[in-house]
């Protein structure tokens, strides 16, 4: 009799993590729209922007590598470029469904 468990690797989403909690913080982040708190958002954002590329990019998925560049560099901290209104908050929007896209697309087989 032939046994059922495989020891074959598993499909590995290892953007899954990194892409739903920025999408989180994206979704919030309309609440916090100054301060410590908002500043707090644009690292998590940025650095959680790029583990996301990396992972897309180890997953020979370099298309959302691009994304996630862009959104590391506009959501970046250091020089901020102050956007603000409602064009931000779309773009966090926007930024947000490309996480949840990410997470759910980036695959890795291990083999």
């Amino acid at each position: 009799m032939e046994d059922m468990t495989s020891s074959a690797p598993q499909m590995q989403r290892n953007a899954l993590a990194p892409g739903l909690l920025a999408a989180i913080a994206l979704f919030l982040s309309p609440l916090f729209t100054q301060g410590l708190v908002a500043t707090i958002i644009l690292y998590v954002v940025a650095i959680l922007a790029v583990i996301v590329a990396w992972f897309a990019w180890q997953a020979g998925q370099w298309w959302w590598t691009i994304v996630f560049v862009a959104v590391a560099v506009i959501w970046n901290p250091v020089f901020p470029f102050g956007f603000s209104g409602v064009v931000w908050t779309v773009a966090q929007f926007v930024a947000a469904v490309a996480f949840l896209a990410a997470a759910a697309l980036i695959k890795n087989d291990p083999r």
